[in-house]
């Protein structure tokens, strides 16, 4: 399946399919030098695999996790470009989850001014969200994703076989990305997610109905000047939890604790048995500690914050509000 993201600015393709990594050479233009970029937690099989088909590879590999996601590393993979004389007809490949495809795509976007970057992202989280939009990123200063550039891949693999080798908590941390876009945008989905006796048997549908979700979004408004604010859901508390467990929690379970507070109590007790049944958490128990990390959210203005709110699931608001009235609702 290939889903195309148009835009004025920008033209890509998501191929979806399985085990599509072994078809690379139909799916890519292989330049002179291509840097692989992964981490110690991704099976190594699936960069050897990318490798092979490159002319002269180079590798890098981070340590897992949200940490790796820093200047130090965003710096180190700079200079192994450096150090091996890419050029800007050269090209940066991501094989891994959210944290490697930020990191890598923010490289690209600044090595040369820009370069080539493609995304094959290997976790079910990356893949219905992170791996497109491009956003791209790295943590300074304790502050989740405050460095980064909207740099687009030049196009986004997606082998959906790759799903066989993540654990269940990593995936059921995907599926809350999944479950967040459904809450606002589409109650079939929700329906679907909700109601499912084989999760993984049901995945194909519930990645393709995230990225048309996603897509819809990016390409209305590629920048977040709007429409594309509601991707935020369950993003401003969800970041400042994940600031403070620092790697405790995945992504994912901070994202889905973020949603609870935004929701109508109609919605919120749906969404509590969907989370219950899928072992996301459900309960926020550092509220204090939360306060600092909320007031400095990168969407923070003058004004507040802009916030989504769900009234009913497959609907959507959005609300300016206040650090302040952001924890009241904790």
């Amino acid at each position: 399946m290939i889903i195309p993201v148009k835009t004025d600015s920008f033209c890509y393709d998501i191929v979806i399919g399985q085990g599509i990594l072994k078809t690379l050479p139909s799916l890519i233009d292989f330049t002179e030098k291509t840097l692989v970029v992964t981490d110690s937690g991704v099976p190594e099989k699936y960069a050897k695999t990318v490798m092979n088909f490159c002319k002269n590879p180079v590798l890098v590999t981070l340590p897992e996790g949200e940490k790796s996601k820093n200047i130090n590393e965003f710096q180190r993979i700079l200079s192994v470009m450096l150090e091996n004389e890419f050029t800007r007809s050269d090209s940066v490949i991501a094989v891994g989850g959210g944290v490697v495809g930020d990191i890598s795509g923010f490289a690209a976007s600044c090595y040369m001014r820009g370069i080539d970057f493609y995304n094959v992202p290997t976790t079910l989280l990356s893949q219905v969200d992170s791996s497109i939009g491009g956003k791209t990123a790295i943590d300074f200063g304790g502050i989740k994703n405050s460095v980064g550039a909207f740099y687009q891949p030049k196009k986004v693999i997606i082998d959906t076989d790759v799903l066989k080798t993540l654990n269940c908590r990593q995936l059921m941390a995907g599926l809350a990305e999944s479950i967040k876009m459904a809450v606002t945008s589409d109650e079939q989905l929700f329906t679907l997610i909700e109601n499912s006796t084989d999760i993984y048997k049901d995945l194909p549908k519930i990645i393709e109905a995230s990225l048309l979700i996603k897509k819809s979004v990016v390409e209305n408004d590629p920048k977040e000047n709007g429409l594309r604010r509601v991707l935020n859901f369950g993003h401003t508390v969800g970041h400042a939890i994940e600031a403070l467990e620092q790697g405790r929690l995945l992504h994912g379970e901070c994202v889905a604790l973020g949603m609870l507070p935004f929701c109508s109590d109609a919605v919120k007790k749906r969404l509590l048995k969907v989370l219950e049944k899928y072992s996301l958490p459900t309960k926020i128990t550092q509220k204090d500690e939360l306060i600092p990390y909320i007031k400095h959210d990168k969407k923070i203005t003058k004004d507040g914050i802009v916030t989504v709110f769900s009234d009913k699931i497959g609907t959507f608001e959005f609300r300016k509000m206040s650090a302040e009235e952001i924890i009241s609702l904790l």
